[in-house]
Parts: C-alpha cells; sequence; structure tokens
C-alpha cells in the first residue's frame, strides 16, 4: 500500500466480535498495530499502553485496533494479563484480530521472516497503519519484533496529521502539539497575511533563499 491508497476493506473476527472494517472506522480516524504473538513480553508492553492511552487516542476521534496470529481465544485470555500490567480495570478497551491464517498479514505485508513461531511460520512484525476518516492510508511503520514502538511518538504523529490536513503547514523536526509550524512552500507571500494572522518569521539562510518560513501554530 502506498501512502493516499484507501486502506483496504475487510471482515475478521475479533476479541470483541465480528467487524467490517471500513464500518468499525465510521468517521472516525484509526491505527491498526500488529504484534508478533500473544503472550508475548513486548507486546504485552505494547498493548498495555496503547491501553492506558486510550482518552487520549478519543480525544482526537482515533479508534484502535491490534492484530495477531492469534485466534480470538488466545487473545481474550491474554487480554487480562494486559489490563493486569497497565493496571486497568475491565476488559481491553479495543478489540484485536485474529488472523490464525495469516490472510491480513500477507495482504498488508506484515511477516518478519525473522521471527517464527513453533510450527516454524513467520510471525507479524509490529507494523502501525494510520487511517483518516477518508479510509486513505496516512502513515505507515514497521518495527522489528525485538523493539517496541513508542506510542507518545504515535500521538505526535496523529497531532501533525490531522493538523496539517487541513492547514496550510507542515510540522518540522522534533515538533510537539504546540510548537512552531513550517509555511508550505506553496503558500503564496501575498497569502500569508490572510492564513497566518499570527505572522511568519523567515529563517535567514547562507543561500538568501527564503523556504525557511515559520509561524505560531495555526
Amino acid at each position: 500500500m502506498k501512502l493516499g491508497d484507501e486502506f483496504p476493506n475487510f471482515t475478521a473476527e475479533t476479541s470483541k466480535g465480528k467487524i467490517t472494517f471500513h464500518e468499525w472506522i465510521g468517521k472516525s480516524w484509526a491505527i491498526l498495530f500488529s504484534h508478533p504473538a500473544d503472550y508475548t513480553p513486548v507486546c504485552t508492553t505494547e498493548l498495555a499502553r496503547v491501553s492506558s492511552l486510550i482518552p487520549e487516542f478519543e480525544k482526537r476521534n482515533v479508534k484502535v485496533i491490534a492484530l495477531s496470529c492469534n485466534d480470538v481465544e488466545s487473545h481474550i485470555g491474554w487480554s487480562k494479563d494486559v489490563q493486569d500490567y497497565a493496571g486497568q480495570d475491565g476488559d481491553l478497551p479495543y478489540p484485536i484480530i485474529a488472523d490464525p491464517k495469516r490472510d491480513l498479514a500477507v495482504q498488508f505485508g506484515m511477516l518478519d521472516p525473522e521471527e517464527k513461531d513453533k510450527e516454524g511460520l513467520a510471525l507479524t512484525c509490529r507494523a502501525v497503519f494510520i487511517i483518516g476518516s477518508d479510509k486513505k492510508l496516512k502513515l505507515s511503520m514497521l518495527y522489528p519484533a525485538t523493539t517496541g514502538r513508542n506510542f507518545d511518538e504515535i500521538l505526535r504523529v496523529v497531532d501533525s496529521l490531522q493538523l496539517t490536513v487541513n492547514k496550510k503547514v507542515a510540522t518540522p523536526a522534533d515538533w510537539k502539539s504546540g510548537g512552531k509550524c513550517m509555511v508550505l512552500p506553496t503558500v503564496k507571500a501575498e497569502e500569508i497575511p490572510t492564513l497566518f494572522p499570527k505572522g511568519v518569521e523567515v529563517r535567514a539562510v547562507p543561500s538568501g533563499k527564503q523556504y525557511l518560513r515559520f509561524t505560531p501554530q495555526p
């Protein structure tokens, strides 16, 4: 899949029942993230972290859903461990997709040839897909099984994506919500007073070209 492509629709069994993906997303944004296997250490820390961050995702109108090659029964049992590690009460607040036949893992290019289960079958890597409310792929990342994801970074990326989809700005290196943004090169000088009433600061560079234009977050 390429950025901007419509994310494929699919029907799958999950720890919270059967879903059709596009219907499940509705008018929200969505994050689909895969993990190598249930009852494994790094995956437990990741899913627990997501559980604790649900209020942050909800503030951003983002639904989250996990996936691995285990079955529904395994997901439901493991979820109790995840919630315990997270220090959360009740059921895991988001679904885990069951993909025991690896149909979705193959379709989305999520298999890690270096990591195999006891039968010798490839496990899913740590993939992240961020999908907009228009059902189009906004971002994808692939991590190896040995490296846990930074979900603070994923929230930061969501903030950037949701800001820049409607405003004529980009976010610079290490940007965080509330920080200065950069005016897109396509914005003409005569448009600046209307688009950026808070003002624009041009950073001088040896080339003399005025392309480093900063503005407070719109």
